[in-house]
């Protein structure tokens, strides 16, 4: 498991203005290790994580563009069913809130067919602890049956 840098961009939802964001990023030559769009009414929020934080920040200051910054966590999922959800049980089981995750499509070769996903948490340092150095879980832990409300 590793940390990484985000960056989250806000943008007014109007044709072309995504892809001018992209087209100036590429020709700084960032590239996406992870990225997602959201919608959230008249406005689209960018999350990614660039294989060069600086240089990022550098394009975006260029063309104007403000954003915020966040410490996330990277971590590889097997491929297998329930991949995601050991983790996402394991994190609950330690009381600790999972603000927002998305999945990239740059594992580096380290996954065999999985993926990594990106994530959120409310105490990153903790997350780190329990789920270890390569974001399995430390020990087996038993199955937790959830009451959802109907």
């Amino acid at each position: 498991m590793q940390t990484a840098k985000q960056l989250s961009v806000s943008l007014v939802n109007k044709p072309g203005r995504l892809a001018d964001v992209l087209v100036a990023l590429n020709k700084g030559k960032v590239y996406f290790r992870a990225l997602a769009v959201m919608d959230t009414g008249h406005r689209g929020t960018i999350r990614f994580i660039p294989n060069n934080y600086e240089a990022a920040r550098e394009v975006l200051d260029k063309i104007n563009v403000g954003y915020e910054a966040a410490e996330v966590l990277l971590v590889e999922i097997s491929a297998q069913s329930g991949g995601f959800q050991k983790v996402c049980e394991r994190l609950a089981d330690e009381h600790l809130s999972i603000n927002y995750a998305y999945c990239s499509y740059d594992h580096g070769g380290k996954t065999k067919g999985g993926g990594l996903a990106v994530i959120k948490v409310n105490d990153r340092a903790k997350a780190k602890r329990v789920l270890g150095a390569n974001g399995t879980t430390r020990k087996k832990m038993p199955y937790r049956r959830l009451a959802l409300a109907r």
